[in-house]
C-alpha cells in the first residue's frame, strides 16, 4: 500500500487474504481501471503564482522522525453513533450499492487516535477484502457507497483492544476517514481467479499437450 508504514504498524488489516499476489495485483488493476462515479470527480484548484512574491530562505531545522501529523479536535468528533456499529461523519455521499463482507474494496484512508489525533496509518488505492480488517472498520466499509468519503469513529472493542499494536495503545478508539474508490463482489473476484489461473495456457509460445 502507498503510504503504509509496515515497520510500525500493521495497518487495519487483521486478516491476511489468501488471494495470491498475481489475483491482488490484478484485482487492483481491476478497481483501478473502472469508472469514477460523478460523486467522487471534485475539480481542484490551483493558485496562480505570485509574481512578486518574496523568495523563501532555506532553514536548517531537522525534521523528526517518525513523521505522523496531528488532525485537530473537530476531525475526531462523530454526529451519529449506534450500539454496533461506528460512530460516524458522512463528508460526502456515495451512490449506488453498498459493498458487502465478502466483497473487495479499492479504498484511500487515513487513520489517527481518537484521543491525540496522531496520525498512524494511511494508504492510497489500497485494495482488501471488507472482511479482512478490525470489524469497526469492516463495517464502517459497507455503510459507505462508491465516492463517498466518511469518517469513522471506532471504539476499541471494535479496534484492537485491549492489547497494543505498533504505534496504537491499548484501548484506543480509533477514526479512519475513509473514501470508496469503487468495490468488486465475490463472484466479481473468482471470475478474476478463475481468468487469472488460465491465463497462461493462453500466453504467446505457451506449450499445449497435443
Amino acid at each position: 500500500m502507498i503510504g503504509r508504514l509496515p515497520l510500525r504498524y500493521a495497518g487495519p488489516m487483521t486478516i491476511a487474504s489468501s488471494a495470491p499476489s498475481r489475483l491482488a495485483h490484478l484485482l487492483t488493476l481491476s478497481l483501478l481501471l473502472a469508472p469514477i462515479p460523478a460523486a467522487a470527480k471534485q475539480p481542484r484548484k490551483v493558485a496562480a503564482a505570485r509574481s512578486g512574491s518574496s523568495t523563501v530562505a532555506a532553514t536548517t531545522t531537522i525534521i523528526a522522525l517518525p513523521l505522523n501529523p496531528t488532525l485537530p479536535a473537530g476531525q475526531r468528533l462523530r454526529t451519529s453513533k449506534a450500539a454496533d456499529e461506528p460512530g460516524y461523519v458522512m463528508l460526502r455521499p456515495g451512490s449506488g450499492a453498498l459493498p458487502g463482507k465478502a466483497d473487495y474494496v479499492l479504498v484511500n484512508y487515513i487513520g489517527y487516535l481518537a484521543a491525540t489525533g496522531v496520525v498512524f496509518d494511511q494508504g492510497m488505492q489500497s485494495a482488501f477484502p471488507v472482511n479482512g480488517v478490525i470489524p469497526g472498520f469492516s463495517k464502517g466499509l459497507q455503510m459507505l457507497a462508491k465516492g463517498g468519503i466518511a469518517r469513522f469513529c471506532i471504539p476499541a472493542a471494535m479496534g484492537y483492544g485491549a492489547r497494543e499494536t505498533g504505534t496504537i495503545p491499548a484501548n484506543a478508539d480509533l477514526v479512519f476517514q475513509v473514501e470508496l474508490v469503487d468495490f468488486k463482489t465475490a463472484a466479481e473476484v473468482e471470475a478474476m481467479r478463475k481468468e487469472s489461473a488460465a491465463e497462461p495456457a493462453d500466453q504467446p509460445g505457451a506449450t499445449s499437450p497435443r
